[in-house]
């Protein structure tokens, strides 16, 4: 596939009315801007426990998987046979994400590695002439988000973050930008974003390292550590892995590779917070943490004092003070949603739901129409991967883009480094970098271990 490219930050498209209806049609149909079923996207996936598998799955509607990666044989193989059974091919599997970027028929990689992994894939992919889709949270540090920015503007690749709530969820949440931005609560004065928490967990010892999992590359860029597991298995979503380990789905738990729900429904939340109060190209004055807990102790430099047990905050009320007046509230209380309140009403919307008068009095007062697709910047196609393809054929950057993401991502993170200094932290938006704190801004980046450095 080629098409030519332009870097341009301020630019995305939204659905292609004609193109998206195309795709009702069945697997076959060509994907907006391609003119035949045989000239689709040919994609690879990195990464496919959970959320690596649900992005392929819905990708395989409008593009060909060449490849697939992982660094656990057994989670490799099964997706592998899973894959050729959808689409009727069998992909090539790799160990190795890196011979996947060597080939040249592949026109995107899709990127669900653990966090701590996305930013080294990501900018190697676009310097091998790929466009990526990487799942959020898009970053590790504040740092990372910055080398991201660069590589996009230097390689003009379009790259999209998978905050999917900007496209899918029944656009409640474009709906509730739209509500705000209609006027329907007055003046915006608080938005409270519920994402949840992590509980604590037991002491969780060495473990020997299974067979089918390549462990040192699965640390890569983190630093060197033991295997840890106990032997309970994780039921459900997730499922059939340790419960408690510092791998797979718990990695979430780990400051080594994550960010705990900061960055987990907080890449959602705060997304669509900021989108709404028009928050998506600055940031916070001021980070505040009210009140919060770990399971663990931290010395006076802002480190976790034991390695054998989750280290990640278990309770949290975050303050973060927004342009305009307008208090953003991150907590692990309530609801799993976000509240919008100001001066004449107030609502709730979350992937099921979105409810409160504003929400009631539609029924007599409806948006205008055209409303959603004005929020979303032309008509809103049937998925997030859908919205990817679009831009790439446009040569512009999608709904999601690496700059607006790594804006409300900075709150996220911020909030980590608040909890894990015990103190109050003033932001220079501008600057990107906290003021008069040379121990917090020391957070702000992590050296990657030797071996696994970024190279630009």
């Amino acid at each position: 596939m080629t098409t030519h490219r332009k870097s341009n930050r301020r630019q995305f498209v939204g659905g292609i009315a004609a193109g998206s209806a195309a795709f009702m049609l069945g697997h076959s149909e060509p994907a907006a801007g391609y003119t035949s079923a045989n000239d689709r996207p040919v994609f690879a996936t990195i990464g496919l426990r959970n959320q690596g598998v649900a992005i392929t799955n819905k990708s395989t509607k409008f593009a060909d998987f060449a490849a697939l990666a992982d660094v656990d044989s057994k989670v490799l193989g099964t997706n592998v046979e899973k894959l050729e059974q959808r689409q009727g091919k069998k992909p090539d599997s790799y160990s190795d994400y890196r011979r996947v970027l060597d080939r040249k028929d592949i026109d995107a990689v899709m990127i669900a590695t653990p966090d701590h992994w996305h930013t080294k894939i990501a900018i190697e992919a676009m310097l091998a002439g790929k466009d990526v889709y990487c799942e959020k949270p898009l970053t590790l540090t504040i740092a990372e988000g910055k080398l991201i920015e660069q590589v996009v503007e230097r390689t003009g690749r379009t790259f999209q973050v998978g905050t999917m709530q900007r496209t899918e969820s029944g656009h409640r949440f474009l709906q509730a930008i739209a509500l705000v931005r209609a006027g329907r609560i007055g003046t915006v004065k608080k938005v409270t974003c519920g994402i949840g928490g992590f509980g604590p967990s037991p002491v969780i010892p060495e473990a020997p390292v299974p067979a089918e999992l390549d462990w040192e590359t699965w640390l890569g860029p983190a630093p060197k550590v033991a295997y840890r597991a106990l032997p309970e298995i994780r039921k459900g979503y997730g499922g059939g892995v340790p419960l408690y380990s510092n791998c797979h789905y718990a990695f979430r738990n780990w400051h080594a590779y994550s960010g705990g729900k900061l960055t987990d429904w907080g890449a959602h939340h705060v997304d669509i917070a900021c989108w709404a109060i028009g928050a998506s190209e600055t940031g916070p004055s001021k980070i505040t943490p009210l009140n919060y807990a770990f399971d663990v102790d931290y010395d006076k430099s802002g480190n976790p004092t034991v390695d054998d047990k989750y280290d990640i905050a278990i309770s949290y009320n975050i303050q973060a003070d927004m342009p305009g007046g307008v208090e953003l509230l991150i907590t692990n209380e309530g609801d799993n949603g976000i509240l919008f309140e100001g001066t004449k009403g107030r609502f709730f919307v979350n992937r099921g739901k979105i409810v409160g008068k504003p929400v009631e009095d539609l029924a007599d007062n409806p948006l205008p129409g055209g409303a959603i697709e004005e929020v979303y910047g032309g008509p809103v196609p049937e998925n997030h991967t859908l919205n990817f393809i679009e831009a790439i054929n446009a040569g512009k950057q999608p709904i999601s883009d690496v700059w607006t993401h790594n804006r409300m991502l900075e709150i996220c993170h911020l909030s980590n480094i608040a909890m894990r200094l015990d103190r109050a932290l003033e932001w220079d938006p501008e600057k990107r970098e906290v003021i008069g704190d040379k121990k917090a801004n020391s957070f702000l980046a992590r050296k990657n271990r030797k071996g696994y450095e970024i190279n630009m």
